[in-house]
């Protein structure tokens, strides 16, 4: 007796547990930019929930976060990501050319596969005292910056083509004068970290530089968050700056091999859903979503936003062009530092 009894525990402790594992799926890793760690720290918790109300399965969400470059190349060397929010269209382009990614990925999802954008702005001391107000006063010699290093970072990569597209205009595309002026912009970076959370630290946190160039998301929360001293800071935003564009893409290669490419394609959709084109508005990123659009145009400054591939050509040329080894980035930063 005492044996079928143990024998029918046993039965029901190993149907107990496959169930269990019926009702779970396997984590999937999603690696983003390097000062996105609050926004997925909502958005995740979130998914978790939807996922769970429509499959009835628990979902273990990891997340991994750093300069996106520095991300593809994880990728590229074996890191098992599954997705991908990054902040730079290359990025991605780069995982795709791997194999990692489908070559149409942009096409994937709405808006170019770009849940939401942003731009460029500045960051200034309380007072403002250096009276920075467009993107010519960051080449005054008196002007100390502060952005992550291109090479690592697209959030940096959107100041320096800022920089780029702002010269461009103003000097009716002269390219020896346009590259002056962003050999003058380099030439006042004070600190410059692989990313974008390391620049916030350093201007934030550590007070180098007069000037920190980031997303216009970051400079909002900084400025009106609480981790750094609220009032301490003023936002300046110039009238012309550059797109950026927030790409996600499935990792195919790796979804393919752990199974996980519905969870991690619906994860990317939910990206668009009013709920969360709402919270990305509280983190002040500009979304798509029209009714979402209409309910926060107040609260983000009318600005002229200037598409990189629509004046310096697709971003394949602008890679080759600008950030390849010695490109027009490595000879800038070679002669004035």
């Amino acid at each position: 007796m005492l044996k079928k009894l143990l024998l029918a525990s046993a039965v029901a402790t190993t149907l107990f547990s496959s169930a269990a594992t019926l009702a779970a799926e396997k984590p999937i890793l999603n690696a983003s930019y390097d000062i996105a760690r609050e926004l997925f720290a909502e958005i995740n918790p979130k998914f978790v929930a939807h996922w769970k109300e429509q499959t009835g399965k628990e979902l273990k969400i990891d997340q991994s976060f750093a300069g996106t470059s520095r991300q593809a190349q994880d990728i590229i060397q074996g890191k098992k990501v599954d997705t991908v929010t990054f902040n730079q269209v290359t990025d991605v382009d780069i995982l795709a050319k791997r194999g990692l990614v489908r070559a149409d990925w942009a096409k994937q999802f709405d808006n170019n596969s770009s849940p939401y954008y942003s731009t460029t702005a500045f960051l200034v001391r309380k007072g403002n005292p250096k009276n920075i107000k467009n993107w010519d006063d960051l080449a005054r010699p008196d002007v100390k910056l502060v952005f992550p290093n291109p090479k690592t970072s697209g959030n940096a990569r959107y100041s320096y083509l800022g920089a780029w597209l702002y010269a461009n205009e103003a000097f009716k595309g002269d390219e020896g004068k346009i590259k002056e002026f962003v050999g003058k912009v380099l030439h006042n970076v004070e600190n410059f970290p692989t990313g974008g959370r390391g620049a916030t630290v350093a201007f934030a946190q550590n007070g180098q530089g007069d000037v920190l160039l980031t997303f216009e998301s970051e400079v909002v929360n900084i400025a009106n968050g609480e981790e750094f001293k609220s009032g301490e800071f003023e936002i300046v935003v110039p009238p012309v700056s550059v797109l950026a564009e927030f790409p996600v893409a499935v990792v195919d290669k790796v979804v393919d091999e752990k199974g996980t490419r519905e969870v991690a394609t619906e994860y990317l959709k939910f990206q668009y859903s009013k709920d969360i084109q709402q919270l990305l508005t509280h983190y002040n990123y500009r979304v798509h979503h029209p009714e979402v659009v209409a309910a926060t145009k107040a609260q983000f400054p009318t600005i002229r936003l200037v598409n990189p591939t629509e004046v310096l050509g697709s971003w394949d040329d602008i890679t080759a062009k600008h950030f390849d080894g010695n490109g027009i980035l490595d000879q800038l930063l070679a002669s004035g530092r």
